[in-house]
């Protein structure tokens, strides 16, 4: 089992059956490219060097978000222990780019996988006391049983792909 946080995130993202991508800034066009289905919404990202396609809507209508294959978000943070990314909420769309396609491609910087909840509670109280009150906490693709046989895409995406930039 392995022990580092950046290993147990990756085994556990496995186990969801979500996809996870390593990349560096300047190779990360080349990476997101082949993730997209069009038409494709994102929110901005905040990382240095890092930028959505010119083409993308990232200031999507409600019409634009109910069309979108893909939706392109950054993770806050990712919990190594469950696999989970963390999108905080905010002005730029960041949840509801992340829930109405079929696909999330969530960008995630390396050293902001964090060990179990313990460190996520942590840092979500931080979040809290800076002002960034809301997060959605995404575990692998949405899913429900409540009307029998397992249903995903039900509540969210369908597919999930981590985007983990390994120099940020």
């Amino acid at each position: 089992m392995p022990t580092e946080p950046l290993a147990t995130f990756e085994s556990s993202v496995a186990d969801l059956g979500v996809g996870l991508v390593r990349t560096t800034a300047a190779e990360f066009e080349s990476t997101l490219a082949p993730l997209l289905d069009a038409p494709a919404v994102g929110a901005p990202l905040p990382f240095e060097g890092v930028s959505l396609p010119d083409a993308m809507e990232t200031d999507p209508t409600v019409a634009d978000l109910e069309a979108a294959a893909t939706g392109v978000t950054a993770a806050g943070y990712g919990i190594a222990d469950y696999g989970s990314v963390v999108i905080q909420g905010g002005s730029a769309g960041e949840e509801p780019v992340s829930l109405y396609a079929d696909e999330h491609v969530a960008v995630l910087a390396a050293s902001d996988v964090l060990p179990d909840m313990d460190a996520t509670f942590d840092r979500l109280a931080e979040d809290v006391r800076r002002g960034v009150g809301q997060a959605v906490i995404a575990t692998g693709p949405s899913a429900t049983a409540d009307m029998g046989s397992l249903v995903k895409g039900a509540h969210g995406p369908i597919e999930v792909t981590v985007v983990l930039l390994e120099d940020r």
